[in-house]
């Protein structure tokens, strides 16, 4: 194929990680294939007149620790100009997430933005998973004191988590004993309009948390996310420490089922997170563990995800 201009949105390349960030994982195989870079912020977007303007510095990325990068001047382009555009940002998952989903709108498909930027919208990690709840420990979203505080007496170990948070930022386990769950609510609540997400509290969390990648609905990859001692939480941004791991026949299982929907709603590239037998989220804004499959000798799944791309346009 010859060379696409793929525009890249995402955070300042002066803050990524090149050993761990999954987007300049694909900016470094789509610059093997041949094709052009552009970078942009979210903050260098406009909609006008119909046609969605944004300000993009073509880029070349290079795995040097301290010059990864190098990047032109800044030019004024119609986004729709070009044949790929990635939306890599990091969540959070709020009001300004969602405008850049509306404002990708007015150029996908005829330009293809990867993830579906309508999907994403509709489909934030946390509730796109409750459409699978056979496949889930016991979960709840929820505003309600009562309600909340009536299924930690169900389960009684629970996790607390804010619906569109990320990286592991704002997530607490409380124990049968803890008396602080109505502290952390007051806490909550009194920052935020968002409902909560409770989930029962899975032991199998100690002996990893599992990544699973998925490429247009097939799994290809996975690592294994385990928790530093004294800490619930996997996330690698918390601390959790990669290892490498092989697919369960329940985890094939789980992404048999979720596959044909993440394929339908173009969702190219996802990121599930398994706990022992359960699916807990489903990561579809800007999913990692691309590198860190590579770095075990897995599948080069930076290369699947372009040969994917590539056969889309």
């Amino acid at each position: 194929m010859s060379g696409l201009q793929v525009a890249v949105q995402m955070d300042p390349m002066e803050s990524i990680d090149i050993d761990g960030d999954s987007s300049f994982a694909l900016m470094l195989e789509a610059q093997r294939r041949g094709h052009s870079l552009w970078h942009y912020l979210v903050s260098d977007l406009w909609l006008e007149a119909g046609m969605l303007r944004a300000r993009v510095r073509p880029v070349t990325v290079e795995r040097e620790r301290g010059a990864h990068f190098t990047a032109g001047a800044a030019q004024l382009i119609d986004l729709g100009s070009m044949d790929v555009v990635l939306m890599r940002q990091d969540p959070p998952f709020d009001m300004a997430y969602i405008t850049a989903t509306h404002l990708l709108e007015h150029i996908h498909p005829k330009t293809l933005v990867v993830n579906d930027p309508t999907s994403v919208r509709n489909a934030p990690e946390k509730l796109l998973v409750m459409e699978f709840p056979d496949l889930m420990p016991p979960t709840m979203i929820a505003w309600d004191r009562a309600a909340i505080r009536d299924f930690r007496a169900r389960y009684q170990d629970i996790i607390v988590k804010p619906l569109f948070g990320n990286g592991g930022a704002g997530i607490f386990r409380i124990k049968p004993d803890d008396e602080n769950l109505g502290a952390l609510m007051d806490m909550h609540f009194g920052i935020s309009r968002e409902p909560l997400m409770i989930q029962r509290y899975e032991p199998a969390v100690r002996a990893g948390d599992k990544r699973i990648i998925l490429i247009d609905g097939e799994a290809l990859g996975a690592i294994n996310r385990v928790p530093v001692e004294g800490d619930a939480r996997s996330n690698m941004h918390a601390g959790g420490v990669a290892r490498p791991t092989e697919l369960t026949a329940r985890d094939r299982e789980i992404c048999e089922r979720i596959g044909p929907t993440l394929k339908e709603r173009g969702l190219l590239f996802t990121g599930i997170d398994v706990i022992g037998n359960y699916l807990t989220e489903i990561n579809v804004t800007s999913p990692t563990g691309i590198q860190q499959v590579a770095r075990f000798g897995g599948t080069d799944l930076a290369s699947a995800i372009w040969d994917c791309i590539e056969a889309k346009r």
